[in-house]
C-alpha cells in the first residue's frame, strides 16, 4: 500500500517504523532528513518524478512515499468495551471520512465505525486522516441497522446527528455513548434515525443551512468527549 506526503511519512518513522516496508523517493532530501530516513533500516528507492506521480496516482506527494502494510482495520466486536464511539452512517467522502477520524483521534473518541458501506480506499483515508487513522481503531460494518442494534446491546447510549436535534450543550451526554453522522446529502438513514436515543445538533448563531459533516463534527465529538 502506498501513502505519500512528507508529513504522514514522517509520522509513520517517528510512531510506527514497524508498518514500513520501504521508502520510495523522488527528491534529494537534506543529511538530517536522509539521516532519519535511513536509522530506520528500511530499503530505500530513488525513482524519477514521473514514476513518482505514477505512484501516488496524482497526488502531491513531495517527493516523499512510503511503501507500507495493508492497514489492518479492527472488528466491531473489538470496540464493546469503549467509553466513546463515532458512527459514520453512509458517508462515502474520503476527505469528509478522514477528517472526522482525524477529529475523533484529536478530541477524545476512542473509535469509528464506518458502516453502511462495505470498503474503503484505504490510503486516501490514511491521507485525509493525516495519518491518525494509525493510531485510533477504525472499523467497517456493512449493516448499519445491525451494528445499531449490537452497540444498543452492549449498553450504549446513542447520539444521531440531525438538523432537528437538541442543542448539544443543553444534552446531558453518558458515559457510555455514540455519535452516529449520516452523509450530507441525506443525512442517517429514517430506520436508524429511529433507533437513536437522543437527536442532537450545533445550534447556530445565524441563519445558516448547516456545517459541513466534518466541522459539525468535529464540535459534537469534542463537546462529547468532555463529560
Amino acid at each position: 500500500m502506498i501513502v505519500y506526503g512528507k508529513q504522514i511519512c514522517n509520522i509513520l518513522i517517528e510512531r510506527h517504523p514497524e508498518l514500513i516496508e520501504r521508502f520510495i523517493l523522488a527528491k534529494e532530501l537534506d543529511k538530517k532528513e536522509f539521516a532519519k530516513v535511513r536509522q530506520i533500516g528500511k530499503p530505500i528507492e530513488k525513482v524519477d518524478p514521473k514514476k513518482a506521480q505514477a505512484l501516488a496516482r496524482g497526488g502531491n506527494h513531495q517527493g516523499w512515499l512510503c511503501d507500507i502494510r495493508p492497514y489492518r482495520y479492527a472488528d466491531p466486536s473489538e470496540l464493546k468495551e469503549a467509553g466513546f464511539l463515532v458512527v459514520l452512517a453512509g458517508l462515502t467522502d474520503v476527505g469528509n471520512i478522514g477528517a472526522i477520524i482525524r477529529s475523533a483521534y484529536a478530541l477524545g473518541a476512542d473509535g469509528v465505525i464506518v458502516s453502511g458501506i462495505k470498503q474503503l480506499q484505504s490510503e486516501a483515508v490514511v491521507r485525509t486522516s493525516a495519518g491518525a487513522m494509525f493510531d485510533l481503531p477504525v472499523a467497517i460494518a456493512p449493516n448499519l441497522l445491525d451494528l445499531l442494534n449490537e452497540l444498543k446491546q452492549k449498553g450504549f447510549t446513542l447520539y444521531g446527528a440531525g438538523m432537528e436535534g437538541e442543542a448539544i450543550e443543553d444534552v446531558k451526554i453518558d458515559k457510555k455513548r455514540v455519535l452516529v453522522l449520516g452523509s450530507e446529502g441525506t443525512g442517517i438513514p429514517k430506520r436508524a434515525m429511529e433507533k437513536m436515543d437522543k437527536i442532537v445538533t450545533v445550534e447556530m448563531a445565524r441563519p445558516f443551512d448547516s456545517l459541513n459533516v466534518s466541522a459539525a463534527a468535529a464540535i459534537l465529538i469534542y463537546r462529547m468527549g468532555h463529560v
